[in-house]
This record gives structure tokens, sequence and C-alpha cells, in this order.
């Protein structure tokens, strides 16, 4: 079946970026207002506090409108000006005294706004404290992932860092290539599957962890070079989690390897240096660095 061109795509269709991905949807079900809590958290800070000021900007107009067109509020002039000034005074229970409502419909106005203003209070503290509140890492993973021999096997490695001083108690690491493939229909499909880790847990994760995977007869990486993973696309997703041992939260991190990002062939430069008073030295500026095999392989086969 050829490729679908991008222009026969139906206006319905809407552009999707997930974990590095990108792809299209048609006929899923739109629930924004739904979805606005788990939106707002992952918003950035400085667009979620842009989205409160404006959320702030439309009530205010709203109610100045009200006040602007029914009157009822003494010392003021009468301008769109004061009536937007006497709403936010009201929104945010400022209560300078020098404004206040006279007329039936203006305070109507102000109570109904009153009880807008405790709500609004109460879900933007409740959103802004549960986006500050919630646990992240900074887990780096090299930009690579290598195939090299190490210990007379060829195998898959890669590299992840703890870049706080913290300590993630119970690191464990999840690992799934993704690649296409043909069922036995002729129809083309995209298979997963587990990668089996030499250590898959860590009981404290400090600075650096090297992950590694055997390229074994079991493996999906068996028997393919550089070219034949391109042919496969073949991805790694990677999923850490672990327990924060300061804010005791479960927390966690992806990534994503594309076939681009597997280097065969290749391995890691040596970070830990070893020092003369039996110490060693973490040199994080060759966590990414990735240098040829000496004795180069046309494929990743064991």
């Amino acid at each position: 079946m050829p490729p679908l061109s991008i222009r026969d795509l139906p206006r319905t269709a809407h552009k999707v970026t997930q974990q590095g991905s990108t792809f299209y949807v048609i006929g899923d079900e739109r629930a924004r207002l739904r979805d606005a809590y788990h939106t707002f958290l992952q918003m950035r800070w400085s667009a979620s506090i842009a989205l409160i000021a404006l959320g702030f900007i439309a009530v205010n107009l709203v109610f100045a409108v009200g006040y602007y067109v029914f009157g009822g509020v003494t010392g003021t002039d009468g301008s769109f000006f004061e009536a937007t000034s006497f709403s936010v005074e009201t929104l945010a229970t400022i209560g300078y005294g020098a404004m206040y409502p006279t007329s039936t419909i203006a305070h109507i106005l102000m109570i109904i706004e009153s009880i807008v203003s405790l709500i609004l209070t109460a879900l933007v503290t409740g959103l802004v404290f549960t986006k500050f509140a919630r646990p992240t890492t900074r887990i780096a993973f090299s930009t690579s992932a290598v195939v090299t021999p190490h210990e007379g096997m060829r195998t898959l490695i890669f590299r992840a860092s703890n870049r706080r001083s913290n300590v993630i108690v119970e690191a464990t690491i999840h690992v799934v290539a993704v690649f296409t493939t043909f069922t036995a229909e002729g129809k083309m499909f995209y298979k997963a599957v587990d990668l089996k880790m030499v250590r898959d847990r860590q009981v404290g994760m400090t600075r650096g962890w090297t992950l590694m995977h055997v390229v074994d007869d079991t493996s999906p990486l068996f028997g393919a070079d550089a070219k034949k993973l391109q042919e496969l696309e073949f991805e790694l997703y990677i999923a850490l989690t672990g327990i924060d041992d300061v804010s005791m939260q479960t927390v966690h991190a992806m990534h994503k390897y594309t076939d681009a990002q597997i280097r065969v062939d290749h391995h890691f430069e040596d970070s830990l240096i070893p020092l003369d008073n039996g110490e060693f030295l973490v040199d994080l500026t060759k966590f990414d660095v990735v240098v040829p095999d000496a004795a180069t392989h046309d494929s990743v086969r064991a």
C-alpha cells in the first residue's frame, strides 16, 4: 500500500507530537474542557501564568461591562476604566473604600463577582500548588546508544545520569524496541519487544548508570547492521522510574533513541577515572562522547 499524501489528509486530522514522534489523528474524541487540568499541568510555567493573568483580566472585563452599563457605583466618573478598576478591587478583595455600590443592580453584580472570586481563587490556588508540587527529575540520557563488544558478547549500551545530588531509590529501567515487520498476511506491523537488560534495577541511583542489553539470537538487534536498523525504522523507548529520597515521591523519566542514534561498532569513552588516593573522578564532559571500535564488524551479530 503506497504512503498517503499529507495533502490528502482530511481537515479533521490534527497533528500530535509525543516523545519526539509526530503523527496525525482523525476520528478521536476531543475533550479539551475535560482534559483542561492535565493540559494546565503540562504547560510551561510562563504559559500557565499568562493563562491565569488572561483569565483574571477576562473576568474583570465581563463584570466591568455590567458596572459600566448599569452604573450604581459611587466614587467613579462613569468611565469604563473606573468600572474596570472597581471590578478589580471587588474580585481581588482589595476594597480601598473610594468606590462602592449604591444601586440594587450594582450590589447584585458585586455579590456575584465575590462568589466568582472565591471559586477562582480556590481553583487557581489548587492548580498552582499542584503544578509546583509535581515531582520532577533531572535524568539525562546519552545522546546515542552504541553496539559494541563487551565481555565477549555484542552488547547494546547507553547511559543514564542523575544530574541532581539526590538519590533515586529502587530505580528501575524498562526498555522496549519498536520496529516494522510484516505479518503472515503480508501487512506491515509495528512490533514492540521488551529488551532484557543485564541489570534493570539499581538500589540507589546517584550520578551515573550504564545500561546494557546482550545482543544474542533472541534479541531483535541480532544480525542487524546500521542499514538494516534504518530499514526497520528501529526505535528504543526507555522508561526509568524510582523514588526521590528527598520528596519521597515517585519520579520518572522517558527517552527515545531512533535508528540514527544507535551507533553500531562504536563505544563510549570512559568517564570514570581512578585517582591515586583510591577515589574516582566522574567526568561528565565525556558522558556523550562516542568513538569507533578498533576493529569494526559488519553487523551486530553476536
